[in-house]
């Protein structure tokens, strides 16, 4: 399932808007870009328009780390459905570094040894390689 154009090029050009909102620290304008983006993901959401692109983006932007956690979580579940690894690789890892921010280390590696998995399949080698790394580093700091 490929996600809609129109709404690929909104939520593309939605996510341009907010990093330049956030990197003038403009709240005002970021705030507005991302109720935007979630009237987008919310007025889709059980329609044959719903993508885990777009959730997955709404989480990159949400700024309390567990609200976000939940986003990535509500995406893999729409990219698991579908059965699209390239999203399922690159939630999952989203989702593990700021699990891994939050100090949630065994949940993080949950995720990430699913990423691992579903990244056999992508041709993707900088994520295969950061999932790899972030995979590896978690692991060794639970051991010691």
């Amino acid at each position: 399932m490929k996600i809609n154009t129109k709404i690929y090029k909104a939520v593309y050009s939605l996510s341009e808007q907010l990093m330049e909102a956030a990197n003038h620290d403009d709240r005002d304008t970021f705030e507005a870009l991302y109720a935007e983006l979630k009237a987008i993901c919310t007025d889709n959401e059980g329609t044959d328009k719903d993508h885990p692109e777009q959730w997955e983006t709404l989480a990159d932007f949400t700024e309390e780390l567990e609200d976000a956690i939940a986003g990535y979580e509500k995406a893999l579940q729409k990219a698991i459905a579908i059965d699209s690894k390239d999203h399922m690789s690159s939630i999952a890892f989203s989702m593990a570094r700021m699990q891994a921010e939050l100090g949630q280390t065994d949940a993080a590696i949950k995720n990430l040894q699913d990423a691992k998995i579903s990244s056999k399949k992508i041709e993707d080698k900088e994520l295969k390689a950061e999932i790899h790394d972030l995979l590896v580093s978690l692991q060794d700091q639970s051991e010691n």
